[in-house]
């Protein structure tokens, strides 16, 4: 065959193996037998190997899995993937619905979806094609598991129109696959996964893509995130148009007129549940327009427009064996439940929490006793209350120490406060803690540091405060266990890169009491390096937005304790970075640019810019920048091909300038 014919017949098997994957997976509707499926695919499979220089990425034939990766790369994402608020019963509800009314009036409807319990992906398409796929990690930054999700066969490699954009979905592990992989880990005596949830977490982050490919994996992709030239005006819209370009989508979704409509459908998919061939943890229920949603904004953690129902928790009884108290890195005591195992919402569980010792009072819990235990939005379980009926005499009371159960030191509860606190600063279980702190994903977000590797080099004594982390020696880490020649490189590589992070993240990891992530980078955005912030009083502190009089309190002390000054020395001398790398924070009144102050809308294709690049620019400027255009956008910077944005913005009177205008104001 010449090469033009061979394309020809790759590019037909492509096709009607496309066909019917799509028919088979997503409209459930099979046209031909399996037989001729398997046997079209290995028609394929022979083509491409035999012209390497025909395959592409969007094969079907990708599917089976392909090289196995070293690691996961990161992926920054462009529009954070924020987590959604919770409302537990129909007064959380009822007070989401208020809130909405009084941000937008009482003219809008809600979309209400079911919360697939799986594991939120991002899906980058260009020009139609599947080119990225990203975990949602820790809302800003991912991990790239493209492999992985090509083995999902609901998921569309190609779609029909030419359309670059982003996509967001659930991917999950069907019960049917559930049951079977756990059956096949039983036959070779391989520890049973506790639930779906945690298996197709697990298959996505296999580094062999041919091992997700067995697990026979789904997906349902629940909007967009971003798309130039694509008139969509409601989320409701934005999902048939995904179901049109051939995405899986979930059908059984309902559009409500007030909330009294949204109350309904829960109470129906909360019997209804157990009925689905998939597991679901609750419902997300949004507002439908898009533009209301761009009014509602977001907090720095999640949408103001958007809410997940969580279904109760279930409630099971088992004994507790007994209490162990662990110190954290601000020296709260907390007393865990030590239990007799027992399986809850698909885990099994040993463990609980009893907060303080107020509420092992409030409870009257008592060693020995029967409790009732449920995981809080099914994650996190605590004790409920005691069945006192079924006390036989045998409990005892429990006491909470004087003394810290760590280093001896006396406890204090300070005032206002239901903790009680070691105040030993050289606690050596504060000192853990706050090492694991700030090597954490929010933090410096060094790989490889888990708690495990943070609590050997302490025991070691390799570690004592988080200098010590950037003087680790490779020999010295290469004679302890678990500890190989590519493992210590990797870390030590990990170690030296967190250098170069932006000053928040050193705010944050150093745990300052009362400073957390959002709080960090306003600090570090205002104060600009840690030399400036160290100089700060509480009038200064007080000053910056967001910042209240307890943190600033907190900050002062904190940076007037003569050890926290050396060890920023030490840091300083290490070669830590100390300045924040991010957009300087403007005072829109003393700037004099056309962006201060206004809400900004980039749409079309920038030559000269990246969108970041341009984004960054505008902030510098005093600009915000947002995604969809509105009665409260004040200019839209138009690119080539600009279409549906470049329209709206029109017909609302907006501001809109070229990019070469744009490069201009930049120029002045």
């Amino acid at each position: 065959m010449k090469n033009a014919e061979v394309q020809e017949e790759i590019q037909n098997l492509r096709d009607q193996l496309n066909k019917y994957n799509y028919e088979y997976y997503v409209l459930d509707k099979p046209t031909v037998p399996d037989a001729e499926y398997d046997q079209l695919m290995k028609q394929l499979i022979k083509l491409e190997s035999e012209h390497p220089e025909l395959q592409t990425i969007d094969s079907p034939s990708q599917r089976v899995g392909g090289e196995i990766l070293e690691a996961f790369e990161k992926v920054n994402h462009t529009t954070p993937m924020l987590s959604l608020g919770n409302a537990f019963d129909e007064e959380d509800l009822r007070d989401f619905d208020r809130r909405i009314r009084q941000a937008v009036g009482d003219n809008f409807s809600y979309i209400c979806e079911l919360k697939i319990d799986g594991l939120a992906v991002s899906l980058r398409y260009e020009e139609g094609r599947f080119v990225q796929g990203a975990t949602r990690g820790d809302g800003t930054i991912g991990e790239d598991i493209t492999s992985n999700l090509r083995t999902i066969r609901t998921l569309p490699l190609k779609i029909e129109e030419p359309v670059t954009f982003e996509v967001r979905g659930e991917a999950f592990m069907p019960k049917r696959s559930f049951e079977q992989l756990n059956e096949e880990r039983e036959q070779k005596n391989e520890e049973r996964f506790a639930n779906p949830r945690n298996a197709a977490a697990g298959s996505l982050r296999q580094l062999d893509p041919k091992i997700a490919a067995k697990r026979q994996l789904d997906i349902f992709v629940y909007g967009i995130s971003e798309i130039e030239n694509i008139d969509i005006d409601s989320h409701s819209n934005g999902l048939d148009y995904l179901e049109q370009l051939g995405f899986r989508t979930n059908s059984e979704r309902k559009r409500c007129d007030n909330i009294d409509e949204v109350i309904q459908f829960v109470g129906n998919w909360t019997e209804q549940r157990p009925e689905l061939a998939y597991e679901i943890d609750g419902i997300v229920i949004k507002v439908d327009s898009l533009q209301q949603q761009e009014e509602l904004g977001s907090t720095a953690k999640s949408p103001r427009w958007a809410i997940a129902y969580k279904f109760p928790a279930e409630e099971v009884v088992t004994k507790l064996i007994g209490i162990e108290l662990s110190v954290g890195r601000t020296g709260a005591v907390t007393p865990t439940a030590i239990l007799e195992p027992v399986q809850v919402a698909g885990t099994i569980v040993k463990r609980a929490s009893l907060h303080n010792e107020d509420f092992i009072r409030e409870k009257d819990i008592k060693l020995n006793d029967y409790v009732v235990i449920k995981k809080a939005g099914d994650i996190i379980p605590e004790v409920v209350n005691v069945i006192v009926e079924r006390r036989s005499g045998n409990e005892q009371e429990f006491k909470m120490p004087e003394a810290c159960p760590e280093c001896g030191s006396e406890l204090v509860r300070i005032e206002e406060e239901v903790a009680l606190r070691c105040i030993n600063p050289k606690c050596p279980a504060q000192i853990r803690e706050g090492l694991i702190h700030f090597v954490s994903r929010n933090a410096m977000n060094i790989d490889g540091l888990g708690e495990k590797v943070i609590a050997q080099l302490f025991k070691e004594n390799l570690i004592q405060n988080v200098a010590d982390l950037y003087k680790l020696d490779k020999e010295e880490l290469l004679k302890l266990e678990r500890m190989g020649e590519k493992s210590v490189s990797n870390l030590l590589k990990a170690i030296e890169k967190s250098k170069e992070n932006s000053l928040e993240r050193l705010l944050f990891g150093l745990g300052i009491r009362y400073v957390g992530a959002k709080a960090a980078k306003t600090l570090a955005q205002h104060f600009e390096t840690i030399e400036n912030l160290q100089k700060a009083n509480n009038e200064e502190l007080i000053a910056v937005e967001e910042i209240g009089e307890k943190m600033a309190e907190s900050i002062v002390a904190y940076f007037g304790q003569e050890e926290v000054n050396e060890l920023i020395n030490q840091l300083k001398e290490i070669g830590v970075n100390i300045k924040f790398k991010g957009p300087k924070r403007i005072n829109t009144e003393d700037i004099d640019s056309i962006f201060a102050g206004k809400t900004v809308v980039l749409t079309g294709k920038l030559e000269v810019f990246s969108r970041n690049d341009a984004k960054a620019s505008i902030e510098a400027l005093g600009g915000k920048v947002t995604g969809s255009v509105s009665k409260k956008t004040d200019i839209l910077v138009a690119g080539k091909e600009a279409g549906s944005k470049l329209e709206k913005a029109e017909k609302l009177g907006i501001n809109i300038m070229s990019e070469v205008e744009f490069i201009e104001v930049l120029k002045d």
